[in-house]
């Protein structure tokens, strides 16, 4: 029993546990450092190009892609913060993920195959390239370049926060010494950032199958064993059921529901569609989508990655099974902390062997997402911002090096972020990120099908897009705590409907957009120029036109008909 004292008590260390995730954190350390070496071109000098080091030399495979779109999409957080959701509220904030991955994969399979080929006929490395390309503006590459950053950022914070629950659990996340409390998260970063600088893209390629697996082991596991364990799966939503409906102490209103009421659908559809639209427009998504070898690679896997959805669908049920068991996320202050509930699960309901593996394959599942993320940040940087306004002649070694340098710049502004500010943060700008990088949809999405849209309109419309956004989501007021951006749902204006925001936002971008095309039109504003052909948008690896990367990459340049911003 601990003693009372006037701090809360600690939490006792896992010795087991934590001696398992050691010993699995380091095995994936040594993997990321042999990715350096694994399926390079021997005549590829090191990784001196972008699509070498932040693409792995674009010729990963269907098996290889599946792994590592799933390591990048799937994340700790999501691990971490789905069942979190339905452990603290239900479905409307928790559940709507799986609908919206499977909405998602459509929209993958009718797209991505198009950027791939465009994108492997010019050597764009990253969207904002073919932003530029399509529509002659550096302008309208720099705010898609500027706000895939941005957006990106907090999302790599958040892979923190899931390796921060798993310390926590095992009771190494305390102490009155920030230093030493934060040491292990510190530890663990610096070992990602050196590999990530070594291997580039290939690391987390290859640790994301280990990721996978552990996770696949988990989640099947707990699903089969925990609800025979607590009485069947009707003994665990009449659980849930009765916590939902308890009334908030504090708002007087229940809790959450197990099934959304009517009020929610509204909310539920637009946040279930708004995420499946945003998501392959952040970076890091399509970094991977850029990273394969063929057209065919990206539908296969837009085909076969919903069984991921399957197995998110059963993690989002273990929040239903921690209100069962009564699981209790206490954190080092004492304090409830919703996002603890699946480690706490897994530590209160297995041996500390096997919780040992599952909280690993949390701490692995954040290394692969952040790895990608930091790489495809830099990227966004070194071809977009760096390369595009001040080294237009920057060739292939030189984006190499400088992109490097920034995803180190990259993960540790992640990291000071997450040890000096509170979580909450963290995720209110992870949600101002998914509003923000829809907002790049009309001009990546509607230039793989038409060059009709004018650069300026799409500028226009993105900046009305942000803005509506950004106000809208802080006037969005937590009822507990009673802080700015408090949710990602609010009235539609003209109809009150409560939607989510970033669906609003978008809408408005591209009336904005239309509108203020048909006027420039009308005026014969002249279009930039477009750099790509129809034939572009079907290459594929196959097609006698398409050069060599490397000697794509190593003169790939602004196109000299662009005009200045």
């Amino acid at each position: 029993m601990h003693s009372v004292l006037a701090a809360p008590p600690a939490r006792p260390v896992e010795g087991v546990a934590l001696t398992v995730v050691i010993v699995i954190f380091v095995a994936v350390a040594v993997l990321g450092f042999v990715a350096a070496r694994w399926r390079r071109a021997p005549s590829a000098a090191g990784l001196k190009s972008l699509d070498e080091w932040g693409l792995g030399g674009r010729g990963f495979g269907s098996w290889v892609t599946w792994f590592l779109l799933g390591g990048d999409l799937y994340t700790a957080y999501t691990f971490i913060a789905v069942p979190a959701a339905m452990w603290a509220t239900g479905a409307v904030s928790g559940f709507f993920a799986v609908p919206y991955t499977v909405v998602l994969y459509p929209i993958v399979f009718l797209l991505m195959g198009r950027l791939w080929s465009v994108s492997h006929r010019h050597g764009f490395v990253t969207p904002a390239d073919f932003v530029g390309g399509r529509y002659g503006s550096r302008a309208l590459s720099l705010v898609v370049a500027v706000t895939g950053i941005v957006a990106t950022m907090p999302y790599i914070a958040l892979q923190l926060v899931g390796i921060k629950a798993v310390l926590t659990v095992l009771g190494i996340g305390g102490g009155g010494n920030p230093f030493v409390q934060d040491l292990p998260l510190i530890i663990a970063f610096v070992v990602l950032a050196a590999y990530t600088y070594t291997a580039g893209l290939r690391a987390p390629a290859l640790i994301a199958v280990v990721k996978d697996l552990l996770i696949y082991l988990a989640v099947i596991v707990a699903i089969i064993y925990l609800p025979i364990h607590f009485g069947g799966f009707d003994s665990i939503f009449a659980a849930a059921g009765k916590k939902l409906a308890t009334p908030n102490p504090v708002t007087g209103l229940p809790a959450g529901a197990v099934i959304p009421g009517a009020q929610s659908f509204n909310a539920y559809w637009t946040l279930a569609l708004g995420s499946a639209m945003a998501l392959f427009m952040y970076p890091h998504s399509i970094t991977g989508v850029l990273a394969t070898k063929s057209r065919n690679t990206i539908r296969r896997n837009a085909v076969v990655l919903p069984l991921y959805t399957l197995m998110l669908g059963f993690l989002c049920l273990l929040g239903f099974v921690a209100i069962k068991a009564g699981t209790k996320p206490i954190d080092v202050n004492g304090a409830v902390n919703p996002q603890l509930v699946v480690p706490q699960l897994f530590l209160d309901s297995f041996p500390s062997w096997f919780a040992g593996i599952a909280l690993a394959a949390i701490a692995v599942g954040a290394l692969v997402p952040a790895a990608i993320m930091s790489i495809a940040a830099s990227n966004l940087f070194t071809r977009n911002v760096y390369r595009d306004f001040f080294r237009p002649d920057a060739d292939a070694a030189s984006q190499a090096r400088v992109s490097k340098l920034v995803s180190l710049l990259v993960k540790f502004g992640a990291l000071i972020f997450v040890i000096g500010m509170d979580q909450s943060s963290a995720i209110n700008l992870q949600l101002l990120g998914g509003i923000w990088i829809l907002q790049t949809f009309p001009a990546i999405v509607a230039g793989l099908y038409t060059r009709w849209f004018d650069r300026w309109a799409l500028v226009a419309g993105w900046a009305v897009g942000i803005v509506y956004g950004t106000i809208a989501a802080y006037s969005v007021v937590n009822p507990v705590t009673h802080a700015h951006f408090g949710g990602s749902i609010a009235p539609a204006p003209l109809f009150g409907t409560p939607v989510y925001i970033g669906i609003t936002a978008f809408v408005l971008n591209a009336i904005v957009a239309v509108l203020l095309t048909l006027l420039l039109r009308a005026l014969h504003v002249t279009p930039g120029a477009d750099v790509t052909m129809p034939s572009d948008y079907g290459a594929d690896e196959h097609d006698p036109k398409v050069g060599a990367i490397e000697a794509r990459a190593s003169r790939a340049q602004p196109p000299v008909t662009q005009p200045p911003v």
